[in-house]
């Protein structure tokens, strides 16, 4: 007999499996290429939708030259303003942000 929990704990690792093996979401894309186009030395650039696919909350991870000599909550506000539109329709933005080699 399984548990709740084993059986619970089966199908996150299930549905997170299938949205790994899935394409970008439309809002993914749609981000990545406002910060690609906002942040061009931007040497890593990562964009998630972790509201489950519903566009609600994204964590976002880039790399770039132009956040050199800019303290962490600076680089922050630089995406913040890059995405000032996009954040309007979202519940939460999670930001990682830093300078390539550090």
């Amino acid at each position: 007999m399984i548990s709740r929990f084993a059986l619970r704990c089966h199908r996150n690792i299930l549905a997170y499996t299938a949205r790994t093996l899935s394409t970008h979401t439309e809002g993914e894309i749609r981000i990545t290429s406002v910060l690609k186009e906002k942040f061009p030395q931007a040497t890593s650039l990562k964009v998630v939708d972790i509201s489950g696919g519903c566009g609600a909350m994204y964590e976002i991870h880039i790399e770039s030259d132009e956040f050199k000599g800019k303290r962490t909550v600076q680089q922050h506000q630089l995406v913040n303003q890059a995405l000032k539109d996009e954040i309007q329709a979202m519940h939460g933005l999670r930001i990682f942000t830093g300078v390539p080699g550090k």
